[in-house]
Protein backbone atom coordinates (compact mmCIF):
# COMPACT_ATOMS: atom_id res chain seq x y z
CA UNK A 1 0.00 0.00 0.00
CA UNK A 2 1.39 3.42 -1.07
CA UNK A 3 2.43 5.40 2.06
CA UNK A 4 0.56 7.71 1.96
CA UNK A 5 -2.28 5.37 1.73
CA UNK A 6 -1.65 4.31 5.13
CA UNK A 7 -1.15 7.82 6.27
CA UNK A 8 -4.43 9.13 5.48
CA UNK A 9 -6.05 6.96 7.83
CA UNK A 10 -4.89 8.75 10.60
CA UNK A 11 -3.71 11.81 9.18
CA UNK A 12 -6.43 14.16 10.06
CA UNK A 13 -5.75 13.80 14.03
CA UNK A 14 -2.91 15.88 13.68
CA UNK A 15 -3.02 17.79 10.18
CA UNK A 16 -4.49 21.29 10.04
CA UNK A 17 -4.34 23.83 7.24
CA UNK A 18 -2.41 26.71 9.96
CA UNK A 19 -3.35 30.43 9.30
CA UNK A 20 -0.37 31.53 8.79
CA UNK A 21 1.41 29.36 6.47
CA UNK A 22 -2.12 29.73 4.65
CA UNK A 23 -1.90 34.07 5.05
CA UNK A 24 1.67 33.71 3.32
CA UNK A 25 0.45 31.26 0.15
CA UNK A 26 -2.13 33.88 -0.38
CA UNK A 27 0.30 36.91 -0.36
CA UNK A 28 3.00 34.91 -2.69
CA UNK A 29 0.03 33.85 -5.71
CA UNK A 30 -0.86 37.33 -5.94
CA UNK A 31 -3.98 36.75 -7.63
CA UNK A 32 -7.51 37.60 -7.72
CA UNK A 33 -10.07 36.50 -6.20
CA UNK A 34 -11.75 33.43 -8.44
CA UNK A 35 -8.10 32.91 -10.14
CA UNK A 36 -7.84 29.41 -10.77
CA UNK A 37 -5.00 27.44 -8.40
CA UNK A 38 -4.07 23.98 -8.36
CA UNK A 39 -2.98 22.35 -5.52
CA UNK A 40 -0.39 19.97 -6.04
CA UNK A 41 -0.31 16.48 -3.59
CA UNK A 42 -2.61 18.36 -1.78
CA UNK A 43 -3.53 15.13 1.24
CA UNK A 44 -6.55 15.38 2.63
CA UNK A 45 -6.74 18.91 1.37
CA UNK A 46 -6.49 21.18 4.72
CA UNK A 47 -4.76 23.73 2.88
CA UNK A 48 -6.94 23.39 -0.13
CA UNK A 49 -9.99 24.37 1.42
CA UNK A 50 -8.55 27.23 3.59
CA UNK A 51 -7.47 28.90 0.26
CA UNK A 52 -10.60 28.23 -1.26
CA UNK A 53 -12.42 29.79 1.60
CA UNK A 54 -9.80 33.33 1.25
CA UNK A 55 -11.82 32.98 -2.37
CA UNK A 56 -10.03 31.02 -4.95
CA UNK A 57 -11.10 28.87 -7.63
CA UNK A 58 -8.90 26.07 -6.10
CA UNK A 59 -8.16 22.23 -7.10
CA UNK A 60 -6.59 19.74 -5.06
CA UNK A 61 -5.22 17.08 -7.03
CA UNK A 62 -3.21 13.66 -5.37
CA UNK A 63 -2.14 10.28 -5.81
CA UNK A 64 -4.04 8.79 -2.78
CA UNK A 65 -7.60 7.74 -2.98
CA UNK A 66 -7.42 7.46 0.73
CA UNK A 67 -6.26 11.12 1.33
CA UNK A 68 -8.60 12.68 -1.62
CA UNK A 69 -11.46 10.24 0.12
CA UNK A 70 -10.95 12.41 3.23
CA UNK A 71 -10.83 15.59 1.47
CA UNK A 72 -13.77 14.82 -0.34
CA UNK A 73 -15.64 14.33 2.96
CA UNK A 74 -14.66 17.93 3.85
CA UNK A 75 -15.51 19.76 0.76
CA UNK A 76 -17.30 19.61 -2.09
CA UNK A 77 -16.97 23.19 -3.51
CA UNK A 78 -13.18 22.32 -3.92
CA UNK A 79 -12.62 20.23 -7.06
CA UNK A 80 -10.65 16.78 -6.19
CA UNK A 81 -9.07 14.83 -8.43
CA UNK A 82 -6.73 11.51 -8.17
CA UNK A 83 -3.39 12.32 -10.48
CA UNK A 84 0.02 11.22 -10.67
CA UNK A 85 2.16 15.18 -10.50
CA UNK A 86 4.46 13.45 -12.95
CA UNK A 87 1.30 13.32 -15.50
CA UNK A 88 -1.48 15.50 -14.93
CA UNK A 89 -4.09 15.60 -17.26
CA UNK A 90 -5.18 19.23 -17.23
CA UNK A 91 -4.90 21.14 -20.27
CA UNK A 92 -2.16 23.25 -21.21
CA UNK A 93 -2.50 26.84 -19.32
CA UNK A 94 -5.55 25.95 -17.62
CA UNK A 95 -4.31 27.42 -14.11
CA UNK A 96 -3.16 30.44 -13.03
CA UNK A 97 -1.33 29.78 -10.42
CA UNK A 98 0.11 26.53 -7.77
CA UNK A 99 1.19 25.02 -4.96
CA UNK A 100 2.83 22.41 -3.29
CA UNK A 101 3.13 21.90 0.27
CA UNK A 102 5.12 19.73 2.16
CA UNK A 103 5.51 17.35 -0.87
CA UNK A 104 8.23 17.79 -3.49
CA UNK A 105 10.36 15.15 -1.82
CA UNK A 106 8.22 12.75 -2.64
CA UNK A 107 8.25 13.94 -6.07
CA UNK A 108 9.67 10.18 -8.08
CA UNK A 109 11.40 13.00 -10.34
CA UNK A 110 11.48 16.70 -9.73
CA UNK A 111 12.41 17.86 -12.87
CA UNK A 112 9.49 16.15 -14.62
CA UNK A 113 6.79 17.51 -11.83
CA UNK A 114 7.88 20.52 -12.77
CA UNK A 115 7.58 20.87 -16.32
CA UNK A 116 4.17 19.46 -15.46
CA UNK A 117 3.34 22.36 -13.18
CA UNK A 118 4.69 24.82 -15.96
CA UNK A 119 2.68 22.98 -18.75
CA UNK A 120 -0.50 23.61 -16.88
CA UNK A 121 -0.36 27.28 -15.82
CA UNK A 122 -1.16 29.95 -18.55
CA UNK A 123 0.90 32.23 -16.68
CA UNK A 124 1.11 33.20 -12.78
CA UNK A 125 3.20 31.86 -9.78
CA UNK A 126 4.11 28.18 -8.49
CA UNK A 127 4.36 28.05 -4.29
CA UNK A 128 6.36 25.86 -2.42
CA UNK A 129 6.92 25.29 1.11
CA UNK A 130 9.10 22.75 1.71
CA UNK A 131 12.19 22.32 3.86
CA UNK A 132 16.11 21.92 3.04
CA UNK A 133 18.53 19.49 4.30
CA UNK A 134 20.65 21.78 5.98
CA UNK A 135 17.09 23.78 7.99
CA UNK A 136 15.62 19.46 9.26
CA UNK A 137 20.19 19.42 10.07
CA UNK A 138 19.38 21.46 13.27
CA UNK A 139 16.19 20.25 13.79
CA UNK A 140 17.31 18.85 17.44
CA UNK A 141 14.77 15.45 16.50
CA UNK A 142 18.40 14.58 15.62
CA UNK A 143 19.29 13.88 19.16
CA UNK A 144 16.35 11.02 19.07
CA UNK A 145 15.74 9.90 16.10
CA UNK A 146 19.14 9.78 14.06
CA UNK A 147 18.78 7.25 11.65
CA UNK A 148 15.29 8.51 10.51
CA UNK A 149 16.28 12.39 10.23
CA UNK A 150 19.38 11.14 8.16
CA UNK A 151 16.89 9.18 6.04
CA UNK A 152 14.72 12.13 5.59
CA UNK A 153 17.60 14.44 4.68
CA UNK A 154 18.30 12.61 2.27
CA UNK A 155 15.11 12.12 0.73
CA UNK A 156 14.98 16.29 0.78
CA UNK A 157 15.79 18.01 -1.98
CA UNK A 158 18.24 20.73 -1.75
CA UNK A 159 16.69 24.03 -2.48
CA UNK A 160 19.62 24.88 -4.61
CA UNK A 161 18.32 21.68 -6.75
CA UNK A 162 15.09 22.82 -5.93
CA UNK A 163 15.61 26.46 -8.22
CA UNK A 164 18.16 24.86 -10.76
CA UNK A 165 14.82 22.41 -11.86
CA UNK A 166 12.42 25.39 -12.08
CA UNK A 167 14.50 27.52 -13.68
CA UNK A 168 15.31 24.58 -16.29
CA UNK A 169 11.45 24.29 -16.80
CA UNK A 170 11.37 27.79 -17.82
CA UNK A 171 10.14 29.22 -13.95
CA UNK A 172 11.55 32.73 -13.05
CA UNK A 173 12.40 32.84 -9.18
CA UNK A 174 10.62 35.46 -8.07
CA UNK A 175 12.22 34.69 -3.99
CA UNK A 176 13.05 32.64 -0.98
CA UNK A 177 11.61 33.43 1.77
CA UNK A 178 12.45 31.00 4.99
CA UNK A 179 9.79 30.39 7.94
CA UNK A 180 10.14 30.06 11.51
CA UNK A 181 8.46 27.74 13.62
CA UNK A 182 5.82 29.66 16.29
CA UNK A 183 4.85 27.79 19.03
CA UNK A 184 0.97 28.49 17.80
CA UNK A 185 1.81 26.30 15.14
CA UNK A 186 -1.55 24.42 14.63
CA UNK A 187 -0.35 21.79 11.74
CA UNK A 188 1.41 19.10 13.34
CA UNK A 189 4.08 18.42 10.82
CA UNK A 190 7.52 17.05 11.44
CA UNK A 191 9.10 20.09 13.22
CA UNK A 192 5.92 21.52 14.60
CA UNK A 193 6.58 20.41 18.09
CA UNK A 194 10.15 22.48 17.93
CA UNK A 195 8.78 24.18 21.50
CA UNK A 196 6.74 21.15 22.08
CA UNK A 197 8.75 18.09 22.34
CA UNK A 198 6.56 16.24 24.67
CA UNK A 199 3.93 16.59 21.21
CA UNK A 200 6.34 13.60 19.18
CA UNK A 201 5.27 11.10 22.80
CA UNK A 202 1.78 11.02 21.28
CA UNK A 203 1.55 8.23 18.52
CA UNK A 204 -1.29 9.68 16.65
CA UNK A 205 1.13 12.70 16.08
CA UNK A 206 3.54 10.33 14.66
CA UNK A 207 0.90 8.49 12.60
CA UNK A 208 0.49 11.93 10.52
CA UNK A 209 4.28 12.30 10.02
CA UNK A 210 6.17 10.42 7.02
CA UNK A 211 9.28 10.31 8.88
CA UNK A 212 7.89 8.71 11.77
CA UNK A 213 5.54 6.50 9.48
CA UNK A 214 8.17 5.16 6.77
CA UNK A 215 11.87 5.90 8.08
CA UNK A 216 11.99 5.45 11.53
CA UNK A 217 11.80 1.91 13.04
CA UNK A 218 9.76 0.88 15.51
CA UNK A 219 13.07 -0.11 17.52
CA UNK A 220 14.10 3.71 16.97
CA UNK A 221 11.04 5.19 17.98
CA UNK A 222 10.47 3.09 21.08
CA UNK A 223 14.39 3.87 22.04
CA UNK A 224 13.71 7.69 21.25
CA UNK A 225 10.46 8.07 22.47
CA UNK A 226 12.06 6.99 25.97
CA UNK A 227 14.85 9.06 25.65
CA UNK A 228 12.90 12.18 25.07
CA UNK A 229 10.16 11.63 27.76
CA UNK A 230 12.99 10.97 30.34
CA UNK A 231 14.98 14.21 28.86
CA UNK A 232 11.40 15.92 29.23
CA UNK A 233 11.09 15.26 32.87
CA UNK A 234 14.39 15.97 34.17
CA UNK A 235 14.45 19.23 32.44
CA UNK A 236 17.37 18.22 30.29
CA UNK A 237 15.44 18.65 26.97
CA UNK A 238 16.23 22.57 26.92
CA UNK A 239 19.87 21.51 26.73
CA UNK A 240 19.25 20.07 23.46
CA UNK A 241 16.99 22.77 22.42
CA UNK A 242 19.40 25.30 23.06
CA UNK A 243 22.07 23.15 21.15
CA UNK A 244 20.23 22.82 18.08
CA UNK A 245 19.59 26.50 17.84
CA UNK A 246 20.05 27.88 14.36
CA UNK A 247 19.85 30.63 11.85
CA UNK A 248 18.45 28.77 8.88
CA UNK A 249 15.14 28.44 9.25
CA UNK A 250 13.16 25.81 10.18
CA UNK A 251 11.18 25.98 6.44
CA UNK A 252 10.99 27.80 3.07
CA UNK A 253 8.80 28.95 0.64
CA UNK A 254 10.53 28.59 -2.85
CA UNK A 255 8.18 31.71 -4.93
CA UNK A 256 8.55 30.95 -9.13
CA UNK A 257 6.58 32.16 -11.85
CA UNK A 258 5.82 31.52 -15.43
CA UNK A 259 5.42 34.75 -17.33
Amino acid sequence: MPLYDVIGKEYDTSRKADSEITRRLMNHFQVFEDSRILDVACGTGNYTIALSKLGLNITGTDISEEMLSKARNKSNIVTWDQADVLHLSYQDGEFSGATCILAIHHFKDLLKAFEQVHRVLSQGRFVIFTSSPEQMERYWLKEYFPQAMMDSCYQMPKVSDVVDNLKKVGFKIVGIETFLIQPTLSDFFLYSGKYDPSMYLNPKVRTGISTFASSASQEEIDAGCTRLKADIENGQIQEVLDRYSSELGDYTFVVAEKR
